[in-house]
């Protein structure tokens, strides 16, 4: 079985459906519901362009993780991208989010439990925050996977968590599937 480690950089919500969010001291996940006050949270999903188009699809995008590392990344590519800006929830440290395989529970902080269901594609909007950015978000054909823009998760087990709480990844007994792409 997989065990990783890693930190909370930091954690970020908004009620309003907009592209970046505001950091926080601390968030509060709800189980089956998401981070409480945020604009994705619910049972149903609330992403616009899938609620308009599927309104009681089950919400698969509740938390939005994205590695720091990834910042380093673009930064060196001439993109200056920090916690909250690409509209994560919890920003991390020392995990390699997109290779862990689909159902790896995170463990995060005290109590929370964040079970991963997929890859976050890359938003239309992303070239209004930062022009080009979109284009470095995705990878060639040949590289997997082929999305960096962070994974998404539902909420398991409910906590409050805050910046340098530990986080545990176990991941499902092989065989293991890789995280598609939502």
């Amino acid at each position: 079985m997989l065990r990783c480690k890693g930190v909370v950089v930091k954690v970020a919500s908004d009620t309003q459906h907009g592209f970046s969010k505001p950091v926080r001291e601390q968030i509060t996940l709800i189980e089956g519901h998401g981070v409480e006050g945020d604009a994705h949270a619910g049972q149903y999903a609330r992403h616009r362009f899938l609620a308009r188009r599927w309104p009681k699809r089950a919400n698969l995008r509740q938390v939005h993780l994205i590695p720091v590392e990834l910042f380093a990344e673009l930064h060196q590519e001439g993109h200056v991208v920090g916690p909250g800006d690409l509209g994560e929830n919890v920003t991390t440290a020392g995990l390699n989010l997109e290779y862990l395989p689909l159902g790896t529970k995170l463990h995060v902080g005290e109590s929370a439990i964040v079970g991963l269901t997929g890859l976050r594609t890359p938003c239309g909007l992303i070239d209004r925050f930062q022009r080009g950015l979109k284009r470095k978000m995705v990878r060639s054909q040949t590289r997997v996977p082929k999305f960096r823009c962070g994974v998404l998760g539902i909420v398991v087990v409910g906590g409050n968590i805050r910046q340098g709480d530990a986080i545990r990844a176990d991941a499902p007994p092989q065989p293991c599937s890789p995280l598609p792409a939502l």
